[in-house]
């Protein structure tokens, strides 16, 4: 019992909960998901996982702006909540038309084959750096002010009301999410980079980076539809 005070937690059962509500959210498809398996179609698992890895620093920062109280700044300034959004339908944006114009190049697109080599006529992927990737995947997190609401209303309903230190308990949980959610962007990565030597046909290729590259402007609308409570 004392172990689950210290997490900010009532007890098991609400730790349970916890872990199945937030299995659900990160396997639910949404930007997160998309942009790993775009990057690791393209890049391999080594650059889905760094954009995994960037999504989950981006979610470490909202979760930490939750607990010592800025998302809650985004919740009531209209201003603030606006320049971000912005900045994120920019962003993801920006990504739809990257991923659009390997869709609509004329050039072959890079393949891999299963084992690994060159054949066939194939190239090698051009490979982007770690940090670019990581660079991508906490961008695309922290320009979303959808996330820092959601931290706010989502982590608080697990914090046991008697616990003195509601902030402590706040980062723990905020943890457990985030970690949780790494951890199966990076199983996605892993699963995508095994299909990603399955050789596809050049026109399959062009088809999933236009369909990609299309929901990120789904998701670049919603944004900018999203308005903050009031």
């Amino acid at each position: 019992m004392q172990a689950w005070a210290a997490m900010g937690l009532a007890d098991g059962h609400t730790w349970a909960v916890f872990v199945m509500a937030t299995a659900v959210l990160n396997a639910t498809p949404g930007v997160d998901l998309l942009l790993v398996v775009s990057r690791t179609l393209q890049g391999g698992a080594r650059a889905g996982c760094a954009a995994a890895l960037g999504i989950g620093a981006g979610c470490a920062v909202h979760a930490l702006a939750a607990a010592l109280g800025l998302a809650a700044v985004l919740a009531v300034s209209a201003v603030w909540f606006s320049a971000v959004k912005i900045g994120g339908v920019a962003y993801l944006l920006w990504t739809a038309w990257g991923l659009w114009a390997v869709a609509l190049a004329r050039e072959p697109l890079p393949t891999v084959s299963t084992e690994g080599g060159v054949s066939g006529g194939e190239i090698r992927p051009e490979r982007s750096g770690g940090w670019a990737e990581f660079r991508r995947g906490l961008l695309t997190n922290v320009l979303n002010p959808k996330v820092a609401l959601f931290f706010l209303a989502f982590v608080p309903q697990f914090i046991a009301p008697e616990v003195h230190h509601k902030t402590a308990a706040f980062l723990v949980l905020g943890a457990a999410f985030v970690l949780q959610g790494t951890l199966f962007l990076w199983l996605v990565a892993a699963a995508v980079s095994h299909l990603r030597g399955l050789a596809l046909p050049h026109i399959w290729q062009r088809g999933l980076h236009g369909v990609a590259g299309s929901m990120f402007v789904i998701f670049a609308w919603r944004l900018w539809a999203f308005k903050e409570a009031s």
